[in-house]
């Protein structure tokens, strides 16, 4: 089923994997302003609700145009998490950031959508979708669609890493990244490869800068020192996970090998559907479009749908 990653690989995804911790978007969407501390949320369409999620730094508006592909069966729940992107940061939230997020996501979603809805998670986005699907009371959950994410991230670049063996040395690049704000030079190397657009890489990196350093830190140490692999037997929705691996082919990675380290993180995860791009890097929402507007209209069964209904 599943083989462990080799050292060569290990070295390969290293970078991508502490950029992906760090992976930033587009502009902030037109919301009604959330108070410090809080979720903020753009409702977009009518139709099947789907709870889109962005990933650390990242503003809501990562989400724009596969929220556009989507409709018109689709109501677009977007957040947009508190620190990132601009949006205004609560020091209470600090401590454990992915729980609190996670809590005031499900309470998002019984005020919107107490029946059904499709949650959809980019990086950072992906491990709160795990987190909420695994909840006891998640029974409003339909299906998940996680974007480039995996339970643990330690484990990329050492399969034998734990929570406790690697806990040190992210507190240490929590304190560090804590003090201050990154300089726009320091982003840039590592934002490119996340989009193959230049002009995405700058929007990163320019979201980046306005994220609140300590927001972005406590998040970052969270998401590496969680491990969601022991939750995954308690999802019991349909779950499809896009993966990426095109900006590390130059560096010798494979679709093949990435797509195996992607079955062994999910491998828990029973009935997982598993695509990975071939073209896109980590924003695969902007460098593959075609696979996750697609991918995600059949998977939700929004293709039957226009096709009976026709366009709008």
């Amino acid at each position: 089923m599943f083989s462990k990653p080799s050292t060569s690989l290990a070295r390969l995804l290293a970078p991508a994997s502490l950029a992906l911790a760090a992976a930033l978007a587009l502009q902030a969407p037109a919301q009604a302003a959330a108070e410090p501390g809080q979720i903020g949320l753009s409702v977009r369409g009518s139709g099947m609700p789907v709870l889109m999620i962005p990933g650390l730094s990242s503003s809501a508006q990562v989400w724009d145009e596969t929220c556009a592909a989507l409709q018109p069966q689709v109501q677009c729940l977007i957040a947009q998490l508190p620190g990132f992107a601009g949006a205004p940061a609560g020091q209470q939230q600090q401590a454990q950031f992915l729980e609190a997020m996670r809590d005031q996501l499900q309470a998002l979603i019984k005020a919107q959508a107490p029946k059904r809805v499709t949650v959809m998670g980019h990086s950072l986005g992906g491990a709160l979708a795990l987190m909420l699907a695994a909840q006891a009371d998640a029974a409003q959950i339909e299906r998940l669609i996680i974007v480039d994410s995996l339970p643990f991230l330690p484990a990329i670049q050492n399969p034998n890493a734990t929570v406790e063996s690697v806990r040190p040395q992210m507190a240490a690049m929590r304190d560090a990244m804590s003090k201050g704000k990154p300089q726009a030079a320091q982003l840039k190397p590592m934002m490119a490869s996340m989009s193959k657009s230049p002009a995405r890489v700058e929007q990163l990196v320019q979201w980046g800068l306005d994220s609140d350093p300590a927001t972005v830190a406590q998040a970052m140490y969270e998401l590496w020192t969680t491990d969601l692999r022991p939750l995954l037997p308690k999802i019991k929705v349909p779950t499809l996970v896009f993966g990426a691996w095109a900006a590390y082919a130059p560096m010798g990675s494979s679709q093949e090998i990435v797509t195996r380290l992607y079955q062994g993180q999910y491998a828990a995860l029973e009935g997982v559907q598993i695509k990975v791009s071939q073209a896109g890097y980590h924003f695969l929402m902007w460098d593959d479009p075609a696979l996750v507007q697609q991918s995600t209209r059949e998977f939700m069964g929004l293709a039957r749908m226009l096709h009976e209904v026709g366009p709008n």
